[in-house]
């Protein structure tokens, strides 16, 4: 095992790749409760019951392909990197497709397993890699440190440090409410584990703000530890019959397909680009096994869809096991066994709250804003694009978004300053995609 996942060439070992995976699985954690809920539109009081996809059955749909995203990663792919239905596709999905379009979640399953399908097939052809690697070093870096300042705000959200205000859009939160204190001590004890050079110091940080918590009665106690696993059965396959609905072929549903596809695309291409410069795999601008990468968020998407769920793409919060030491595939590994566990354990999530997750996030956000030491802020054609990229991503709540503005920007600025044959071909490609993405998307 320790050969196959190159631990000495690494430098890495058992423990700190299980500390690694474990606090991925923690900083994720969230997506087994708030994934279900926005699939069922939990929010929505008046929507037909027998409309609502089964709470239950999407609930295990979400543990099972997170684990099956993240044992691929492990072991094809190898890098630190897990997976699971991605927060916005998700909201698209209920919102958008279902509440909105009046689609049935059946058809809107089909349009998740169309997209996983197609994504496969390019993924198969080497031109996902390709159109990866085909971006120059200083957007990827921008991206990694775009990436960094929006989990960071989503951090002090979860906090509520930062909250809504109508006058300024943001502002602070109220520092007398408990679990925005527990936040904060969480955030200062992580960070004096950090300084002092303790590994694992953010899953250490999570663990002592959870026991903080429960001592002043901000977390329950768990009164229930292993709970009977709810039927996949609501779900499992239910896209099939899309195929044979005439109503399913319409040019909304066409769209719907196509906003999948783009979204999961930069969402996961971004994703994957910023963790693995976190971790050091980027060399002379070329991701090693991109392909192998790309391959899992094709084939858990397929199978989410199959066992009733919404895209499945990479997670940012990889990010915080990355930070935690785990440097290898053993770490997603260790992820989705959690998940698989998480299936018959789900009374203990209970104590998974927002402030115990928060810190973790800000202080991942700290660590992958380093990226932006390496771009040349001295040329403001690569400045412009760079800047845009990353500070449009909080501004919008978009990775996509930032990248499309950034991605935009980069061509019209070299071409002035007359660097047109370092652009690549691709990167034209991607301006017009782009531009139409604002139009029509």
């Amino acid at each position: 095992m320790k050969k196959y996942f190159q631990f000495e060439e690494l430098g890495t070992n058992y423990r700190r790749e299980f500390l690694g995976g474990l606090t991925t699985f923690l900083a994720m954690a969230y997506i087994l409760v708030v994934n279900p809920m926005t699939l069922t539109l939990q929010t929505v009081p008046d929507f037909p019951d027998s409309l609502r996809m089964d709470y239950g059955a999407v609930f295990v749909a979400t543990a099972l392909s997170a684990a099956v995203g993240s044992i691929i990663m492990g072991l094809v792919a190898k890098y630190p990197l897990s997976l699971a239905p991605g927060l916005g596709l998700n909201a698209f999905f209920a919102y958008t497709v279902v509440l909105v379009n009046g689609s049935p979640w059946q058809h809107a399953l089909a349009a998740v397993f169309i997209s996983g399908v197609f994504f496969l097939l390019l993924t198969l052809t080497g031109l996902r890699e390709k159109l990866i690697n085909a971006i120059p070093i200083e957007l990827k870096l921008a991206v990694g440190a775009g990436i960094g300042i929006f989990i960071a705000f989503i951090g002090l959200q979860n906090a509520g440090i930062i909250v809504n205000n109508d006058a300024t859009l943001v502002g602070l939160g109220d520092f007398t409410n408990g679990n925005t204190l527990l936040a904060i001590f969480g955030l200062i004890v992580t960070v004096i584990l950090m300084v002092k050079g303790i590994k694992g110091g953010v899953f250490y940080g999570m663990v002592i703000t959870t026991i903080v918590g429960m001592v002043f009665q901000l977390i329950e106690v768990p009164t229930q530890v292993v709970d009977k696993v709810p039927s996949l059965e609501p779900t499992f396959g239910a896209l099939f019959s899309s195929f044979g609905d005439s109503s399913f072929y319409t040019t909304t549903m066409l769209g719907v397909i196509l906003t999948f596809l783009f979204v999961d695309f930069f969402d996961n291409a971004g994703t994957l680009v910023a963790v693995a410069n976190q971790a050091g795999f980027v060399k002379d601008n070329k991701l090693p096994r991109a392909g192998k990468a790309l391959i899992s968020d094709s084939i858990a998407t397929i199978a989410g869809s199959i066992f009733g769920t919404s895209t499945v793409t990479s997670f940012v919060e990889s990010s915080a096991g990355v930070a935690a030491g785990a440097r290898t595939g053993f770490a997603s590994l260790v992820t989705a066994a959690l998940f698989i566990l998480s299936i018959f354990f789900y009374p203990l999530l209970s104590v998974i709250t927002p402030p115990v997750t928060a810190p973790a996030l800000i202080i991942v956000g700290v660590l992958m804003v380093s990226s932006l030491g390496k771009i040349d802020w001295s040329k403001f054609e690569i400045a412009v694009p760079s800047f845009f990229t990353m500070i449009a991503m909080p501004l919008t709540y978009s990775i996509a978004t930032g990248i499309a503005v950034g991605f935009i920007f980069y061509p019209i600025t070299m071409i002035v300053k007359g660097r047109t044959k370092e652009i690549h071909p691709i990167m034209y490609f991607f301006f017009v995609i782009f531009v139409l993405y604002f139009i029509f998307l």
